[in-house]
């Protein structure tokens, strides 16, 4: 057995697994490999308003109800599938086979999406929207909350932790640049015909079938690539049975502890934020800006210097700050630089589309405010798993899965949330359908700027005041881990 692996496993002395045992690199990058379907599911997300609204005629409205009534069905799947995955039982495990089931129908789904049928009308396009849109998220939530539990249940060590979603993270930023590059400049590459490859309708059944495949392949490959954790994974006690009634109960202990509701609503107002920045920005970068798609794919390059300086960032400033003030500084750094330019165009500071300053002036306060953005969500991570502890403590029963499943319902909120806010935003600013590059009206403009830009920007600033209501330090999780070991030591006597 791999030294690396084998740190308190005793095989045949039913002895329990070191907890605080320090994972192999091998297995970090199998569990970071999901990260492709994470980056896909994204990437498409930002043009999914754009592709039923601009190209297949579905007012912005109809586009916001889809993603209101799929955020709903996440609401009630998301705690439903998490606390599934915390007491199923099989042979596999608690989270691998619920993941292998997701392959298929997210894979369907998602080519459907973006592959309806053709001549139907707007009502007919709606509810192919709202069906497709529904299935996915579903699927996905059978993958992503499973997936999250399992990367909380591979050590209890405290910097471990952050170095495993440290590693997910990372893939989904690197992979989420790769997808870029291939959605601008393979599928929707600038053409004669068309100056913003996202315009060409044709197009879209590439992403449909690529996109596809991409989530088959990562889902696949992290399954199984972390199958050989199994033995070190917390386990069930097949003698009792899941009783709603305790789950409820648990629940409202885990709904009633501060700590978790402050990062649940941090989490959430980020995210959705994410979301209305990704949609409504494509709008601002083809009809303000008048970008090309080759152009757009510098805001996903800026994006990058920020993973690979991100984990040794937030080692340096675990030295000296608590998990709630790196979260407080990283976000406030993010909100005010990724806004300015939008805010400094409104107030029209910024240069014109002609300037050869232009992309200067519109992406280097992105890179700015994105060097830090990869420390958020590792810390918001982090913060999960120790509540997941704290939880453990108060009830005595592991519950990753209800925990993280705000996780995963704080993912597809950047498309969900971000796509209600976005849809209706539009629709409030009078955004015309079918509209013309270089034709919008100074109101309109103004709208998508004050989106992508105050509204931003003030969201962030809320997101840092749910933050401040967090309690729980590095010296009380510290205690409670203490407390834990005594009794799995006791218990395994």
């Amino acid at each position: 057995m791999d030294n690396n692996v084998d740190n308190g496993l005793t095989e045949g002395r039913g002895e329990q697994p070191n907890r605080k045992r320090k994972v192999p690199v091998r297995t970090k990058l199998f569990f970071a490999s999901g990260a492709f379907q994470e980056a896909t599911v994204i990437a498409a997300g930002t043009v999914t308003v754009l592709f039923y609204n601009q190209l297949l005629g579905v007012s912005a409205a109809l586009c916001g109800t889809a993603f209101l009534i799929a955020s709903i069905v996440d609401g009630i799947t998301d705690p439903l599938v998490g606390a599934f995955s915390d007491h199923f039982k099989s042979r596999w495990g608690r989270r691998h086979p619920l993941m292998l089931a997701s392959v298929l129908p997210a894979g369907i789904a998602f080519y459907c999406l973006y592959q309806p049928i053709e001549g139907l009308s707007e009502m007919g396009y709606f509810a192919w929207l709202t069906l497709f849109l529904v299935l996915m998220r579903i699927a996905i939530t059978f993958y992503n909350i499973p997936h999250d539990a399992l990367g909380a249940e591979l050590t209890d060590d405290y910097e471990e932790r952050g170095s495993i979603f440290g590693y997910n993270l990372v893939a989904v930023a690197l992979t989420a640049v790769l997808v870029i590059f291939i959605v601008n400049f393979l599928i929707f590459p600038s053409t004669p015909e068309y100056a913003n490859g996202y315009l060409n309708e044709s197009r879209y059944t590439l992403l449909a079938s690529l996109g596809a495949v991409a989530i088959i392949i990562s889902i696949v490959v992290c399954t199984l690539g972390t199958m050989d954790q199994r033995p070190y994974l917390h386990t069930v006690d097949v003698s009792k049975k899941f009783n709603y009634g305790i789950f409820f109960r648990e629940l409202g202990m885990l709904l009633r502890n501060v700590s978790y509701i402050s990062t649940c609503l941090s989490m959430l107002t980020i995210y959705a934020s994410l979301g209305i920045l990704g949609i409504v920005s494509t709008y601002a970068y083809i009809y303000v800006y008048e970008l090309s798609t080759e152009q757009m794919t510098l805001a996903g390059i800026m994006k990058m210097p920020g993973v690979f300086v991100a984990l040794p960032l937030l080692a340096l400033m675990s030295k000296w700050m608590e998990k709630r003030q790196i979260f407080m500084l990283t976000v406030a750094i993010t909100g005010v630089f990724a806004a300015s330019p939008h805010i400094l165009k409104m107030l029209g500071w910024f240069p014109g589309n002609e300037s050869s300053f232009l992309l200067i002036a519109l992406f280097l306060p992105l890179f700015i405010g994105t060097i830090v953005t990869p420390v958020t969500a590792i810390i918001i991570d982090s913060q999960l798993v120790d509540v997941a502890d704290v939880h453990e403590y108060q009830t005595g029963s592991r519950a990753e899965g209800v925990v993280f499943s705000v996780r995963s319902f704080a993912i597809k909120a950047t498309s969900g949330i971000g796509g209600l806010f976005a849809g209706f935003g539009l629709e409030f600013i009078g955004f015309p359908d079918n509209a013309e590059v270089g034709k919008l009206t100074a109101e309109t403009i103004d709208g998508l700027l004050f989106m992508v830009g105050p509204l931003y920007l003030g969201l962030y600033l809320f997101a840092i005041f749910l933050m401040s209501f967090y309690t729980l330090d590095k010296q009380r999780h510290a205690e409670i881990l203490s407390g834990l070991e005594k009794r799995r030591e006791a218990a395994s006597l």
